[in-house]
């Protein structure tokens, strides 16, 4: 309920200072009092100010030149009627006004009762005492005029102080009581909202809301004053879009309106009532329509004749198929799959009937060695009898049936080469 002072770091010469305070009291209640004496003050400081009948503790919500602006919104005259400002409280006047206060509820209370009692027409919202215990105020909303003489004789006796009674509006009772709008703010009515403006269902159609009561109204039961923040920025919008009072008539069926975007300038269309939307801009609606005054019917919505070579550009949702496609989960890419054999190649030594490739060389298998984390290993000498294992395997295995790797019958060993055995021999002792 703080106003921001937005001047405060600014330097304005002392004798051009606005001698005026804006005083905030309870329920955000603010009046305006003159610093007659000078005195230093600061924001939130509670201060002493003079009422009529009487004197009132408020606390200093405002100063400067924004107060200026502030009455001049207000259309509060700089005038004699403006009240003064007696003194900073101290700690005695803190403790009386904490007296009266602490009289409120039970008088809240009682008067509710009594309200009862002589069968009244009015809802009683608050109770101020001033600081000075000498007055109350009753704060109440009726929707009809209520005769509360007989109320006042009973009050003043009951209570022994003098009693005023405030009517307020509804929109007004919800700012003294406060609360939190479904914004997650603050009421702008118990914070800075002064004049009550009327607040028309006609807002909330040009702004293409729901006409739901339990949405567009607020915790006064009345609608949203918010609703007329942004009509005049709807209303400059509205201008530029074409009035569809019927559907467009084209070859492929009656095109309904469905829906309109006012800031983007699209307009969605349907043919007869299918699920199936179609997004016009709001030129190419305004041609058809000149089109259906003189007669004439376009091929469909996109086109005036059938097969059209010049294409029509329309507005569509590609900023909203960037912003899928940027915030939509990507596919893990699959990883190419290692090769099951490559440390075991790595480490054995070449076979007897395969040539050494160009680029093997000693310090390439050294450095990956190294990668490895083990030392060099030498390669182990190959058995002798290695092809006689292998043609002992093939034997015993002819008789069954080949494997997925192998294409075709296997082949019989043929008989043994010596010479071929003696140079292999020779190969592996060098």
């Amino acid at each position: 309920m703080n106003a921001f002072d937005w001047l405060a770091h600014m330097k304005i010469p002392a004798v051009d200072k606005f001698d005026i305070v804006e005083v905030k009291f309870k329920g955000g209640r603010k009046d305006y009092f003159r610093n007659v004496d000078f005195i230093t003050l600061n924001t939130g400081d509670p201060v002493v100010v003079d009422v009529p009948n009487g004197h009132h503790i408020g606390y200093v919500s405002l100063q400067g030149e924004l107060v200026r602006l502030q009455m001049q919104k207000r259309k509060i005259k700089d005038d004699d009627n403006i009240l003064r400002i007696y003194r900073l409280a101290n700690q005695k006047d803190l403790e009386k006004w904490e007296e009266a206060r602490n009289r409120e509820i039970p008088t809240l209370y009682r008067t509710k009762q009594i309200i009862d009692e002589q069968g009244l027409q009015m809802k009683l919202s608050d109770v101020e005492y001033q600081a000075d215990n000498s007055k109350a105020t009753f704060y109440y909303s009726a929707d009809d005029r209520v005769d509360f003489r007989e109320l006042i004789k009973v009050l003043a006796s009951e209570f022994r102080i003098r009693v005023e009674m405030r009517q307020i509006s509804l929109r007004q009772e919800a700012g003294r009581l406060g609360g939190i709008g479904v914004c997650g703010r603050e009421l702008c009515c118990s914070t800075w909202i002064h004049d009550f403006k009327s607040v028309s269902t006609s807002a909330a159609r040009y702004q293409n809301l729901s006409l739901n009561p339990s949405k567009l109204s607020g915790q006064c039961g009345r609608l949203k004053c918010c609703l007329n923040y942004e009509l005049d920025t709807y209303m400059s919008a509205l201008e530029d879009i074409p009035n569809v009072e019927k559907p467009i008539e084209t070859e492929a069926g009656l095109a309904k309106l469905e829906k309109t975007d006012i800031f983007r300038k699209l307009m969605w269309f349907s043919y007869n009532n299918e699920n199936n939307w179609h997004s016009i801009d709001c030129e190419r609606v305004s041609e058809m329509l000149e089109l259906n005054k003189k007669g004439i019917k376009p091929f469909n919505l996109k086109h005036n004749k059938a097969f059209e070579d010049v294409e029509v550009e329309t507005k569509t949702n590609r900023d909203l198929e960037i912003l899928d496609k940027k915030f939509s989960t990507s596919k893990k890419k699959k990883r190419k799959p290692r090769p099951k054999n490559r440390a075991r190649t790595e480490n054995q030594p070449l076979k007897t009937d395969q040539k050494p490739t160009a680029n093997v060389s000693p310090n390439n298998q050294a450095t990956r060695n190294q990668k490895q984390g083990g030392k060099f290993k030498k390669p182990q000498p190959q058995k002798q009898n290695q092809n006689q294992n292998r043609q002992s395997e093939n034997t015993a295995q002819g008789d069954k049936k080949p494997s997925g790797r192998n294409r075709g019958p296997r082949r019989k060993p043929g008989p043994r080469n010596p010479a071929k055995d003696g140079q292999n021999k020779g190969k592996n002792e060098e």
